[in-house]
């Protein structure tokens, strides 16, 4: 089994007297670093307007393959900066809060996920993004919410397919392709939130709003949207259509960047059960700019794994890219 050494620093550093314009002291130590910030759609809208690369998972893996940058700083969840360090060994790369995590990556232990796949030995592996290195190091391919389908179709009809690691994503693809798969029992618990209920509700009380969602929703929240897409065909869909209002069923940090690019419109983040902010992902939100600005100072948390656990991860990593173009 491969083994992931996590960082250097399992600690966020001590604050000490933080500058009072953190904006531009990020960009004084962006500059001096030669460092990149890239952050997902899911932080929080300081992190997102700070940052020279805002994306969904396959956007960032991009950015981080295609970057000049001596420091990548990964402004989202450990699997992301993980991704990042695979495809730059020879850069630092650092997670402004080491506890970032991801439930979706939790649900799939490696020590499991290599039992589940020796008892199926004639499958092909295809893992969603949103999972450890070490879940990637025994895959054949992975894939991203915006390539699953495409992915998938190219693989040939006779070849036996396991898909990890989530479960409601993986019921999508199959629906859309047609394919039969083996569907490791992964979910997010913020696309498992949603309130199928609530979301009716909300619809009758705005009869002219389109339902968007991610395909990693449940089945029950599926059948209400009017469109179905990864965090980056989603806003892209809502710039695209007339449509004047929304319902979003994914994580709300999206609508940041939904309401910059259409800021006539309307959007309504989908609600949770009991009132909650479940529909937040509390992984990304322990990001913060203050913590962006301290691991970029002090150079720490850094993300650091095997060289056995890398080279097993980049292979997938790089054959998803190439039938991603």
């Amino acid at each position: 089994m491969f083994k992931t050494a996590l960082v250097k620093s399992a600690s966020t550093p001590s604050s000490g007297t933080l500058p009072l314009d953190l904006f531009a002291a990020i960009d004084d130590l962006k500059r001096e670093l030669n460092a990149v910030i890239l952050a997902h759609y899911y932080q929080e809208p300081d992190i997102q307007d700070i940052a020279d690369y805002i994306g969904d998972s396959l956007q960032l893996a991009r950015a981080a393959a295609n970057t000049n940058a001596d420091v990548i700083v990964v402004a989202g969840v450990h699997f992301m900066a993980e991704t990042a360090k695979i495809l730059n060994p020879d850069k630092l790369v650092l997670l402004p809060d080491i506890n970032a995590g991801c439930s979706l990556a939790d649900s799939c232990p490696p020590e499991q996920f290599a039992q589940f796949k020796a008892a199926h030995p004639q499958h092909f592996v295809i893992s969603y993004i949103n999972c450890s290195a070490e879940i990637k190091a025994m895959s054949d391919i992975i894939c991203t919410s915006s390539n699953a389908v495409k992915i998938v179709q190219q693989i040939p009809p006779e070849q036996p397919i396991i898909f990890a690691p989530d479960r409601n994503l993986g019921r999508y693809v199959m629906e859309q392709t047609g394919r039969d798969m083996l569907l490791w029992q992964g979910s997010c618990i913020v696309h498992e939130t949603f309130s199928e209920k609530r979301i009716v509700q909300l619809k009758i009380s705005h009869p002219q709003a389109e339902t968007i969602a991610h395909p990693e929703c449940e089945e029950s929240v599926l059948r209400h949207a009017n469109y179905i897409g990864s965090t980056a065909a989603l806003l892209k869909y809502c710039q695209e259509v007339a449509t004047q209002e929304f319902i979003v069923a994914t994580e709300p940090g999206i609508i940041h960047q939904m309401q910059k690019a259409a800021p006539h419109k309307r959007f309504i983040p989908a609600p949770a059960e009991n009132n909650c902010n479940c529909n937040e992902c509390p992984f990304m939100r322990l990001n913060t700019l203050e913590k962006l600005y301290l691991a970029m100072k002090h150079r720490t948390p850094e993300i650091t794994m095997s060289e056995d656990t890398r080279l097993a991860a980049l292979r997938p990593i790089q054959r998803m890219l190439e039938m991603s173009v």
